[in-house]
């Protein structure tokens, strides 16, 4: 009993001690006073009335290419390079910002930073047709301000809806007749052929290549090398089997250049016995 008694009285004096411990000023090694260690309590994260969840990206009520990316619940505006729109639709790690052919930029939200153009780009970013309605088969890329100058494929014109090159009678903006020079006749070439149908006809400049007309618009083909359009069966045949190819000067221009020489004879030996003092032993 006597040793219980001990032991409860020695356990309040080192709980009283210690409670006097932590009341007590602290100081360190080198006498400098040092407060008691708070430890800090999280507080309750406070969610920004633009953030429906704490962590996504989600438009600017009016502005296309600006979003708000909310973190945690804090909510911070952004804004896309010169030429590029926000891309709601965009993965959590995919990069937000993208060309506006692949935005649909609903109606209320149509309104864009001013342009940053530079002496090459309109924009800093983005795909631009260089030339007229006449002039549609050549565009340019830019980046960061830097143009980058393109040509499409022989007969095809850009399309800015689209970033592609496409039949120039699908592009609205481009005149096919003039950018081709070349109009479908108003007339069938033959009977029997729908408003509907294609017909085809060669080309006037190069009879390598030909035009098709669909709803009365034209479109450049080629044959390719060493082939022409052959009139007759519609089609592509071997250069050598057109006729009226062999007068236009493309079709001369191709062939290849033959340039006659006269062969060195072979010496012949004469009937004259060798003689060293001779010069004709030999005929050439």
């Amino acid at each position: 009993m006597m040793q219980l008694t001990i032991t409860l009285c020695c356990s309040l004096f080192t709980l009283q001690a210690l409670g006097q411990f932590n009341q007590a000023p602290r100081y360190n090694a080198f006498g400098a006073f040092r407060q008691p260690v708070q430890v800090a309590q999280p507080l309750p994260v406070q969610r920004s009335s633009s953030c429906p969840e704490s962590y996504g990206r989600y438009p600017i009520p009016g502005q296309c290419d600006a979003y708000t990316e909310c973190r945690d619940g804090v909510a911070e505006e952004k804004l896309c390079p010169d030429g590029l729109l926000f891309n709601d639709k965009a993965g959590v790690f995919t990069y937000p910002c993208s060309y506006p052919v692949d935005v649909d930029c609903p109606e209320g939200r149509t309104s864009l930073q001013p342009a940053q153009s530079t002496d090459e780009c309109p924009r800093q970013f983005g795909y631009f047709r260089l030339g007229d309605a006449s002039h549609c088969g050549q565009f340019m890329n830019c980046v960061n301000g830097r143009g980058f100058t393109f040509d499409c494929p022989e007969g095809l014109a850009f399309n800015r809806e689209t970033y592609r090159c496409d039949w120039p009678d699908e592009v609205p903006d481009c005149d096919a007749e003039t950018f081709l020079g070349f109009s479908c006749p108003t007339q069938p070439r033959a009977d029997g052929f729908g408003s509907e149908e294609t017909r085809f006809y060669p080309s006037p400049h190069d009879c390598q290549r030909y035009f098709s007309c669909i709803n009365g618009r034209p479109r450049l083909h080629s044959c390719g090398e060493g082939n022409a359009f052959n009139d007759l069966t519609n089609s592509c045949d071997g250069i050598e089997n057109v006729t009226s190819c062999h007068t236009q000067s493309a079709y001369r221009e191709i062939q290849p250049v033959v340039i006659q020489s006269t062969p060195t004879p072979f010496p012949q030996r004469t009937n004259t016995p060798f003689n060293f003092n001779t010069r004709n032993s030999f005929r050439f």
